[in-house]
């Protein structure tokens, strides 16, 4: 067998975007900083792991910022809190079933898991008591008692999603404890340097934007304190830039080895938390919120804190991420500006397939599993996959598929859908014939109820027949 040829293409057809691309990009933030009234907007859009395309508006005539300005990120920040609670736990320090009284004791709501404060559904309530946290000095509240309060619990724990800031302040001290270090050092040291985000930083650096308050009803506007939430910080602290923010796209979507494997990241963009009643087109994993919007799935998080509102998407599917910020309280909606910048990219230029290949060598006796399945009378094809991997689905209509991943000792195991950790394995004959495949206890054999395999609950002897009247 010869080799495919080698392209004689570009190494990338993403090289730049189209100009009819840029200028529809340009528009659409435009529109959304003079219809929401911001004093500045800046906007970038990642493609295929690199920023592509960055623009920017501003009130202020030969002032606009640009893709490494500073602003305020909000609760963005809550998804690199997240990461590194994914690094402690895949480095074995913790589990995600873990109580926080395991490892941060005396908290008074150590019952409730890692996981729950990850994902939201620790039933703590969405806010410190008074006063309000966001405008004012984190001094204020120097013990972690001063954040919870005295109702600190508004549900049981594991029932429903409900945001929580006070919850990711307790997944800051809980990193501080297990590391040894403060939270903002650990974040510098394991994310945002191995990331390449030398412009993200707990206190703003110059060029940063300032923040401001617009009035509803009159093109007026009111400057907005810059606070340190001190112990709230993992909620919502950090000051960031457009160009960083896209580094950090790039990184949720693909991961990085030296910071959290691609693995870990797709379980963080797994929803794990259910979506509020009525809201059934969002959710949320561990650490980022879920979307579907035109027909994508999205990965993310908004953000805002008096003067700031942010925002950073991914398309996965289509390799594109868009990240907005503005420096205003309210008026620009950046999340569904980011979700247009996406669709303006990916629908005018969609993703180019990669070449198809075969695979690199062939195992005959997986190659023997291919083809026809059958659960009981519906129709299943087996597939070899990368990596001796399988996929198994119904060959028409809708039904239980999955995605397997070979295991050392022969076994597959399910990766998504129904059948996601089941275990899939060949039950031979003492022939060594293959006899069926066993999933979670359903046979799925060569032929419909095939006399000759051993089916649950044995094959009527009489075989197929039609029906008399």
């Amino acid at each position: 067998m010869t080799s495919p040829a080698l392209s004689t293409s570009p190494a990338s057809p993403y090289e730049e975007l189209l100009p009819g691309t840029r200028r529809a990009l340009l528009h659409r933030i435009a529109l959304a900083q003079s219809e929401g009234r911001a004093p500045s907007l800046v906007a970038a859009v990642a493609r295929e792991g690199r920023m592509v395309w960055t623009g920017s508006r501003t009130c202020v005539d030969g002032h606009a910022p640009d893709a490494d300005t500073q602003y305020r990120i909000g609760s963005i920040t809550k998804t690199f809190t997240a990461v590194l609670v994914l690094r402690l736990r895949d480095e074995g320090l913790l589990d995600l079933s873990d109580p926080l009284e395991k490892h941060l004791p005396g908290t008074g709501v150590g019952e409730v898991t890692v996981a729950q404060l990850l994902d939201h559904t620790a039933g703590l309530a969405a806010e410190t008591p008074a006063p309000w946290w966001e405008r004012t000095p984190g001094t204020s509240r120097p013990e972690l008692s001063d954040v919870l309060g005295e109702r600190p619990v508004l549900h049981p724990s594991g029932r429903r999603h409900h945001y929580s800031n006070p919850g990711y302040t307790l997944l800051g001290s809980l990193i501080e404890a297990v590391r040894g270090v403060p939270w903002e050092e650990a974040l510098r040291r394991e994310v945002l340097e191995p990331l390449g985000m030398n412009r993200t930083t707990a206190q703003p650096v110059a060029p940063h934007a300032g923040g401001w308050a617009v009035h509803p009803w009159a093109d007026v506007m009111l400057p907005e304190p810059a606070m340190d939430l001190g112990l709230m910080a993992p909620a919502g602290q950090l000051w960031s830039t457009a160009g960083d923010l896209c580094r950090f796209a790039v990184f949720l979507a693909e991961g990085d080895d030296t910071v959290l494997s691609a693995e870990s990241l797709r379980e963080m963009r797994t929803p794990s938390a259910p979506p509020e009643a009525g809201q059934w087109d969002g959710g949320y994993g561990l650490g980022v919120q879920l979307a579907r919007q035109g027909g994508r799935s999205l990965v993310g998080h908004g953000g805002s804190l008096p003067g700031f509102v942010a925002s950073l998407w991914v398309s996965v599917a289509d390799g594109v991420g868009a990240v907005v910020l503005a420096n205003a309280t309210s008026g620009p909606a950046v999340g569904a500006v980011a979700v247009d910048l996406i669709g303006i990219v990916a629908d005018a230029e969609p993703r180019i397939p990669e070449p198809w290949r075969p695979l690199p060598e062939v195992d005959q006796t997986l190659l023997d599993l291919t083809g026809p399945w059958y659960w009981g009378t519906h129709a299943f094809v087996l597939k070899l996959a990368a990596d001796r991997g399988v996929d198994l689905y119904p060959l028409r209509g809708g039904g239980r598929g999955s995605r397997f991943a070979a295991e050392p000792d022969g076994t597959w195991t399910g990766l998504d859908g129904y059948y996601a950790g089941e275990t899939l394995r060949v039950v031979r004959r003492p022939d060594g014939l293959v006899d069926h495949l066993d999933l979670g206890s359903f046979a799925f054999t060569r032929h419909p109820y095939d006399p000759e395999a051993d089916v649950p609950g044995g094959v009527d002897k009489g075989g197929w027949r039609g029906f008399a009247s």
